[in-house]
C-alpha cells in the first residue's frame, strides 16, 4: 500500500473536546477532517480521541446525545487539540478544562480553536500578547474583553505556532485543511479537500464574509466575468478593461470585486493560477514550460516564484510528491 506523501515527525495524537450544549457544526467539520483515513493510502492522518469536559451522555445541539471516548485525562499527551466552538461567549469554560489546556500546551501540545472556541483559550491566558480571531460577530468582544489579545478582525484564521484559532462556520473547514498541509503538504491536503468538496486552499486573511451582501436591487453581478476569467487564465489582467466588463466605474469594480471574492483581482486571479497549475501538474503529462503557459504565468520562472510563494514548494516537488502519492494501478487483463 503506497505511503503517505509526506512522513509525519510531529505527534499525531488528535483530541477533540466535546462538551455539553456542543457546536455540531463545527465538531462535525473536525471529525471529518481529522478523524477520515487518506483515501488514496487508507491510513488515518491522526489517532483521534474525543474528550468530554463533562461525564457521561451530554446532549449537543440538534437534538444529538452523546457518549464519547473518555474525560479531560485524554489530553494529557496529546499532540493537537481542537476546540470546535463553545456553548456561549457568556460562560466561561470550567476551572477544570483551563487547567487541562494550560498543562496540556505547558507539555508541547498545539491548539486549534474554531469559533467561540478563541474565548476558551483567552481565558486560559494562552492568547496573551499574541494575535487571534473568531467568529466576525464577536471579535469585538474578544478584544473588549481580553485586551492582552492582538485580535484580527474578519479574518478566517490566525497561525501563531502553537495556537490557531478560527472565524465561525465553515471557515472551520480552511482552518482544518490548513493544518493539514501544514503537518502532511499540499497533496495530501489536496486529496483531502476533494473530498470535503471544498476550496483546497484560502489564505488566512482572507474576508470571513460579505460585508455587503448584494440586495435584490443590485442589476449587476460579478459572477459571469469571473466564469469568464476562469477560462482564460493566460490572458493579461487589466482593472479598466475588467471594469468596463461589468459595466462598472473602476473605483466601483474594485470595491463590489472586494466585496465578492474577500481579495483583490490580482490576487484572486493568482489563487485560480495556482489552483489551476496544481491540476497539471498532477496529470503527469506536461512540461514545467507548458503548465505555465496554460496556467497563465507566461513563464516557467514565473511560474516557480509565485508556486514557491503561495505553496512552499516548487512545481516539481509538488508534481513528485503527486506522483508519489497515487495509487497503486492494477492491471485488468
Amino acid at each position: 500500500m503506497p505511503t503517505l506523501s509526506v512522513t509525519p515527525v510531529f505527534n499525531r495524537r488528535l483530541v477533540l473536546l466535546a462538551y455539553e450544549r456542543l457546536c455540531t457544526f463545527e465538531f462535525g467539520i473536525a471529525v471529518e477532517a481529522f478523524g477520515r483515513a487518506d483515501e488514496t493510502t487508507g491510513e488515518p492522518l491522526y489517532e483521534m480521541a474525543v474528550a468530554s469536559v463533562e461525564n457521561g451522555i451530554f446532549a449537543a445541539q440538534g437534538g444529538i446525545r452523546l457518549v464519547v471516548d473518555g474525560g479531560l485525562e485524554l489530553l494529557e499527551g496529546a499532540g493537537t487539540i481542537v476546540i470546535p466552538g463553545w456553548r456561549s461567549i457568556d460562560e466561561p469554560p470550567t476551572a477544570e478544562l483551563i487547567a487541562a489546556l494550560q498543562q496540556a500546551h505547558a507539555s508541547g501540545a498545539r491548539i486549534v480553536s474554531i469559533c467561540a472556541g478563541s474565548f476558551v483559550l483567552a481565558e486560559a491566558g494562552l492568547l496573551d500578547g499574541k494575535r487571534a480571531t473568531a467568529h466576525w460577530n464577536s471579535t469585538q468582544a474578544l478584544e473588549d474583553r481580553y485586551p492582552a489579545i492582538k485580535v484580527c478582525h474578519g479574518v478566517i484564521y490566525v497561525d501563531e505556532g502553537s495556537l490557531i484559532t478560527s472565524s465561525g462556520g465553515a471557515a472551520g473547514v480552511d482552518l482544518c485543511l490548513y493544518l493539514i498541509r501544514r503537518d502532511y503538504g499540499t497533496v495530501v491536503a489536496n486529496r483531502a479537500a476533494r473530498r470535503m468538496v471544498t476550496f483546497s486552499h484560502r489564505e488566512g486573511n482572507q474576508a470571513q464574509y460579505l460585508p455587503q451582501p448584494v440586495s435584490g436591487r443590485e442589476s449587476k453581478s460579478l459572477s459571469p466575468l469571473l466564469e469568464s476569467l476562469r477560462s482564460r487564465l493566460d490572458k493579461p489582467l487589466a482593472i479598466a478593461e475588467l471594469a468596463a466588463e461589468a459595466g462598472m466605474s473602476r473605483r466601483t469594480f474594485l470595491r463590489r470585486f472586494q466585496e465578492t471574492t474577500g481579495t483583490s483581482p490580482g490576487e484572486w486571479m493568482l489563487g485560480i493560477r495556482i489552483q489551476n497549475a496544481c491540476r497539471l501538474l498532477e496529470s503527469q503529462t506536461l512540461s514545467i514550460e507548458h503548465v505555465a503557459e496554460l496556467a497563465g504565468f507566461g513563464s516557467a520562472e514565473t511560474l516557480r516564484h509565485h508556486f514557491r510563494q503561495r505553496m512552499g514548494i516548487t512545481p516539481t516537488q509538488y508534481r513528485k510528491q503527486a506522483v508519489e502519492s497515487q495509487p497503486i494501478q492494477h492491471s485488468t487483463v
